[in-house]
């Protein structure tokens, strides 16, 4: 069995990520019941609406707006949004190549959450109607959307400990070793990545200001933890920040 090769997202923001692989991107994992042992295109053109390509900054979708479409990123990130009643925004997401937008909006029929491109993004747009009539004939793929649906009920939990209970330092290490896991299960670099989100943005996630973020991400630095260039971040010390995540 060969090893996966490890892709390293690029440092060039015009580029954004090395586009994933059809084997780790979550429209395959709804395929996997269909028994199919590799991507096969024929059939995820089938149920691919459109691909296209978004500018940094650029609305995937917004809040109201009809559900028309599952969003399966091909490479670059997007953050997702809400706006409090008092005009505030509140980020409830960061979303990296391989991984599902929109699925939690299925019974609403309306997209609940506004979706922008942080990079040059490329996505694959699986229009609904063709999702659900796959869905009625491969009874299985739902055992999958329940599994991947799962898997973002948990990441919330997790996210609500992390709000509730952590110190600054151990939000910020719990952030990181978060976005290394998930690079790795797309078979990128778990230690070296695009930050392409704000460290603005990074705080509004985490709950706290961006001058903590700054101050706490300089911390880990000086203490050879970390080393960044801009947005680029390499980890150099992955168990000494998960004793920190640990507190």
């Amino acid at each position: 069995m060969t090893t996966p090769r490890i892709r390293l997202v690029s440092d060039n923001p015009a580029l954004g990520c090395t586009p994933v692989a059809c084997k780790d991107c979550g429209v395959y994992q709804l395929c996997l019941p269909m028994g199919l042992n590799q991507a096969d295109s024929t059939l995820l053109d089938s149920i691919v609406k459109r691909k296209q390509v978004y500018k940094r900054g650029e609305v995937l979708y917004s809040v109201g707006q009809a559900f028309e479409y599952v969003y399966a990123l091909r490479s670059g990130s997007v953050k997702t949004y809400i706006f409090t009643d008092d005009g505030r925004m509140q980020i409830t997401g960061f979303h990296i190549a391989g991984e599902l937008l929109g699925l939690n909006d299925i019974d609403s029929n309306i997209y609940s959450c506004e979706a922008r491109a942080l990079e040059t993004t490329s996505v694959c747009e699986v229009s609904i109607e063709r999702f659900q009539e796959l869905v009625e004939r491969i009874p299985a793929i739902q055992y999958q959307m329940l599994k991947i649906m799962s898997g973002e009920i948990r990441h919330n939990q997790e996210l609500m400990l992390l709000l509730g209970k952590k110190s600054a330092d151990e939000r910020l290490a719990t952030y990181l070793l978060g976005l290394s896991r998930r690079f790795e299960m797309r078979h990128y670099s778990p230690i070296q990545f695009n930050l392409s989100m704000s460290r603005s943005d990074i705080g509004n996630y985490l709950g706290l200001a961006e001058e903590t973020v700054c101050r706490v991400l300089a911390r880990f630095q000086d203490d050879g933890l970390i080393t960044t260039q801009r947005r680029q971040i390499q980890i150099n010390d992955l168990a000494k920040l998960k004793t920190i995540a640990r507190g």
